[in-house]
């Protein structure tokens, strides 16, 4: 069961608590007129395969080349 913290423990705590949803998923703030909230983090929606590129130096014109160099073998 994920616990459940008054409005005022939220406010004095905000920055643990906001780690511990990023931890667990999801946090949850009870107002004094009983309300419940869930806190959760949001997914950034980027892909896995998003990764940085690496600089080799070459030029479009030699990445062509190679190109086309690799698709003589297969033709």
């Amino acid at each position: 069961m994920t616990d459940i913290y008054t409005y005022s423990e939220a406010r004095r705590n905000l920055a643990s608590l906001l780690d511990k949803a990023a931890r667990e998923g999801e946090i949850r703030v009870r107002r004094k007129d009983g309300q419940i909230f869930v806190i959760t983090p949001v997914t950034t929606g980027s892909s896995p395969l998003d990764v940085e590129g690496i600089d080799l130096g070459l030029s479009k014109e030699e990445i062509i080349e190679f190109i086309h160099e690799g698709r003589k073998y297969t033709e």
